[in-house]
């Protein structure tokens, strides 16, 4: 089995020129692994399951603990809101008005501004969560009025396929989606997190500045 640091070594040759985030995806790995990772030069981590994350945040090492970003990457429940504000450094999954406001809400309470990420279903799946492009473009003035929170960006996940040409064509209408929105409304965005082991060439090929790597970085 290779080491983390070997695939690291990999994915990075992969993608020569990329300047963006490497998340290391850590739902089905151990604080070990995490480890690993970290001591591999890997600083951004992402969970998807609140209590499996705080968890680990709890047992990992202090250093490591301070030294590296921290990403909420999975849907976000709006009863654990207040779990998951200052915890983490970005929050990916953002999918309606509704939860921005609440996480702006506990923000303003507990004194930061809390980095967010809309999340938009490109690919309008129903298994998926997400606004669709058109909503989300309505509700961005409103979310921008937000003063807990700070939208850095924009998030998809795409379907599970093996078509590249369909892949590149989600994660272009993501990339103009942002650049239509930062016109339109005269504001800095410059994420987008999209791209998961199976497809980050593709996604950074077409403009993602934040891959979230889980299988293709643990195996």
């Amino acid at each position: 089995m290779p080491s983390v640091e070997q695939n690291l070594k990999e994915i990075r040759a992969a993608i020569p020129d990329y300047k963006g985030r490497i998340i290391a995806v850590t739902k089905y790995v151990d604080e070990n692994k995490m480890l690993e990772a970290y001591n591999a030069g890997l600083r951004d981590f992402g969970e998807n399951k609140v209590q499996d994350a705080l968890s680990k945040l709890e047992n990992l090492p202090d250093e490591m603990v301070k030294n590296s970003i921290w990403h909420f990457i999975g849907h976000l429940q709006s009863n654990k809101v207040r779990k998951v504000v200052g915890k983490f450094d970005y929050i990916h999954s953002v999918d309606s008005l509704e939860l921005a406001q609440k996480i702006s809400n506990v923000a303003k309470e507990i004194g930061i501004i809390q980095n967010v990420l809309i999340e938009v279903n490109i690919s309008e799946e129903k298994s998926k969560f997400g606004t669709s492009k058109i909503k989300t473009e309505e509700i961005f003035e409103s979310l921008a009025m937000l003063d807990g929170i700070k939208i850095v960006g924009l998030m998809t996940m795409a379907p599970h396929t093996s078509d590249d040409v369909f892949l590149k064509k989600v994660f272009t209408e993501l990339y103009d989606l942002m650049y239509n929105i930062k016109h339109k409304y005269q504001v800095e965005l410059n994420e987008l997190s999209m791209g998961m082991s199976s497809d980050y060439k593709i996604a950074v090929a077409n403009g993602s500045t934040m891959i979230r790597l889980g299988q293709r970085l643990f195996r």
